[in-house]
């Protein structure tokens, strides 16, 4: 089953957000998942102090290049889950990859804090299961796995 993985990307810095990738592949590929992530191929961004959110010129970080494979990701899962437990500020990316998802009947899994900038009507409409912490929304992951 493969699963994408969505999370706040811009502002972050990339030590962060490559640890929060490496571990979260690690712990569903360990359940059985192939786990899709947008960090795929770029190594390159991993000396990055703060993510921009856009005007990369690297051929697979171009604007056209993130829309795209990311929209392709998330065309190519089971699953998609969302951690927007410690977004300091709304996510657009995220947004989008949820709006994706939903569009495309995947199974939507969100964890996000009762009181977050992204406590919104269209989040809660798109998530499959809303969990408020991280760890519940990984249980459920592990349960689900077929």
């Amino acid at each position: 089953m493969n699963i994408y993985l969505a999370h706040p990307i811009s502002g972050l810095k990339a030590v962060d957000v490559f640890n929060y990738y490496d571990d979260m592949y690690a712990k569903l590929k360990d359940v059985g998942y192939r786990v899709l992530t947008p960090m795929y191929g770029k190594d390159h961004l991993r000396c990055e102090k703060e993510f921009r959110a856009s005007g990369y010129k690297f051929p697979c970080t171009t604007n056209h290049a993130l829309f795209n494979r990311d929209k392709w990701m998330v065309e190519q899962a089971d699953v998609v889950y969302a951690n927007l437990m410690s977004a300091p500020q709304v996510s657009i990316g995220t947004m989008m990859e949820l709006a994706w998802a939903s569009h495309m009947r995947k199974h939507v899994i969100v964890s996000m804090p009762v009181e977050c900038v992204h406590a919104h009507a269209f989040v809660f409409e798109a998530a499959s299961v809303v969990y408020n912490t991280h760890e519940d929304a990984l249980d459920y992951l592990g349960n689900i796995y077929v």
